[in-house]
């Protein structure tokens, strides 16, 4: 079923019957609405804990995801395949194509660009597009590890929304695989192009931005104590950095390097200094992580509304 959301099912273009009306009948959260919900740090937890999941099932595939420019590559890259045109041998997935799209909002070089796609191509996330190893453009397309994990990815950000209303978003993506086809290329599109998500805030950019920054984040965010007597800390617990950096796959020394810039502006801290093995983090953190996420969410939530409102008009 997974793999049906690389393309293996029949699927509505994404403005086939569409009408006028369609975008404007379209009731999904705004990004004010999620960060003024009381239960959306929950649904961030929630996410955090599945992203540990996914990263335990394929450490190299989820660390795809645990920095920002990474993210936006792999989304990128991701949505392109999804809106390949046969008409058009210059669409899809192809080094030129992602080169521009990314370059375009200076997310990266044109030299990292190509970086990452061989690596995508040597650890055999993607691979040619059948007759295409020798023509110009070359054409790429996802692996099914790649395409599982896309898939488990916007199943458990469609969870987490559904957890502040007690919807069934998960539940009908997981009947209606093929909306891959609709969901993830907006998402992606939207996210690259609006600065307010390609350029997380400046506490946030200092772990995103930096290697498997997102993973630890995510470990910390799942960790924290939701209550504390103290205003502006939150409790992580005990933090074993070499254990840390170990189980991430990163170096211990760029683990360490990484809290003590945080600590340096106040995001982080020990509470046992100067042993350093409990770790807090602060409100404002927390606070600017999500209302960060909940630019994404926003457009998850908009991007699954609109491709149902798809399918159900078609339907008519």
């Amino acid at each position: 079923m997974v793999a049906d959301a690389g393309g293996a099912l029949g699927v509505v273009a994404p403005n086939a019957g569409r009408r006028a009306g369609v975008e404007k009948s379209i009731m999904a959260f705004t990004a004010e609405q999620l960060v003024g919900n009381s239960s959306f740090l929950m649904s961030i937890r929630f996410l955090a804990g599945q992203m540990r999941g996914m990263f335990d099932a394929g450490p190299r595939l989820a660390r795809l995801l645990a920095s920002h420019q990474r993210w936006l590559l792999t989304q990128t890259a991701y949505a392109l395949h999804l809106e390949y045109d046969p008409r058009d041998p210059t669409s899809g997935f192809t080094a030129v194509r992602l080169t521009g799209r990314i370059t375009a909002h200076k997310v990266a070089s044109r030299n990292t660009v190509l970086a990452f796609i061989e690596e995508l191509y040597t650890y055999r996330f993607i691979t040619h597009t059948p007759g295409d190893e020798r023509r110009r453009p070359r054409h790429f397309e996802p692996a099914d590890v790649s395409h599982q994990g896309m898939f488990a990815w916007l199943f458990s950000n469609l969870g987490a929304l559904d957890l502040l209303d007690g919807g069934q978003r998960a539940a009908f993506f997981q009947a209606n695989p093929s909306l891959m086809r609709l969901i993830q290329p907006r998402i992606a599109r939207h996210c690259l192009e609006d600065a307010a998500w390609r350029e997380p805030p400046e506490q946030v950019a200092l772990f995103l931005w930096t290697e498997a920054g997102g993973l630890v984040v995510d470990n910390f965010i799942a960790r924290m104590a939701m209550e504390s007597s103290e205003p502006k800390r939150l409790s992580v617990g005990r933090v074993e950095t070499r254990a840390l950096a170990a189980d991430f796959m990163m170096s211990r020394t760029h683990l360490q390097r990484l809290l003590a810039k945080a600590a340096q502006r106040g995001c982080v801290g020990w509470q046992d200094e100067p042993r350093k093995t409990h770790l807090w983090i602060s409100r404002d953190f927390v606070e600017e992580y999500c209302a960060w996420q909940a630019v994404k969410f926003a457009y998850v939530d908009e991007a699954f509304e609109w491709a149902k409102a798809q399918i159900e008009e078609m339907a008519v």
